[in-house]
């Protein structure tokens, strides 16, 4: 029997296989769940390379100007921009190629630094302190979660703000027709359960704002 992987969010091998996706527009694709802190992820055998994760992000179409956009992202940056000091200093981690959540910071009186490892790869940012961190459907596309998290969390100052943005798991009966695990990026799952983990683990105040929208205060 082989040797079950470790999970890229608490690092325990506590981890069992819990699917395998067969539906005709997916990848045959493995995913293990972790008995500790229950993330659910596809194992790196599975993982696309660089330049194809690319190739699909690069039909993303992420625009300032787009009404719909700014109402889906201000799910998340409203509730944060409600509950910072004037002057509040922020970065937008995984802005991709057309960043908006700076613009909006902007517009509501605050600064914002984006950063994206394809498209604003200036690693400069991830060396400052930040009031708040946005980071928008980005968490299911890591694949060492407890890195980025350790580094976001470095940059966060005490009593800021980490809003994320990313759909949680649904329960097992529903996961196999979950249409977000048809997209060849998506490799992490996060349950409620997960975020709780996150936040005792971290020492983080949790707040659930929706079924994929959540804050993380550091104290």
């Amino acid at each position: 029997m082989s040797t079950a992987p470790t999970c890229p969010l608490c690092h325990t091998t506590q981890t069992r296989w819990f699917h395998q996706d067969t539906r005709p527009r997916a990848l045959l694709r493995d995913f293990y769940r972790c008995s500790v802190c229950d993330l659910t992820f596809v194992p790196k055998a599975f993982h696309i390379n660089a330049s194809a994760e690319k190739a699909i992000y690069d039909h993303h179409q992420n625009d300032p100007h787009d009404v719909g956009y700014r109402r889906f992202l201000s799910r998340l940056t409203q509730p944060i921009f409600e509950r910072l000091e004037p002057g509040s200093k922020g970065l937008d981690f995984g802005c991709g190629p057309g960043p908006t959540i700076a613009v909006m910071s902007q517009e509501a009186g605050f600064s914002c630094t984006n950063y994206d490892l394809y498209y604003h790869p200036d690693t400069s940012a991830l060396q400052q302190h930040y009031d708040f961190i946005t980071s928008t459907e980005v968490f299911e596309h890591l694949s060492a979660p407890a890195t980025v998290i350790d580094t976001l969390l470095q940059c966060l100052k005490p009593g800021g703000w980490l809003g994320l943005m990313t759909k949680r798991t649904p329960d097992d009966e529903h996961f196999p027709q979950w249409h977000y695990t048809l997209d060849p990026t998506h490799i992490t799952f996060y349950s409620d359960a997960t975020c709780r983990w996150i936040a005792q683990h971290y020492q983080l105040e949790l707040t659930i704002m929706s079924d994929d929208t959540l804050l993380l205060r550091k104290p």
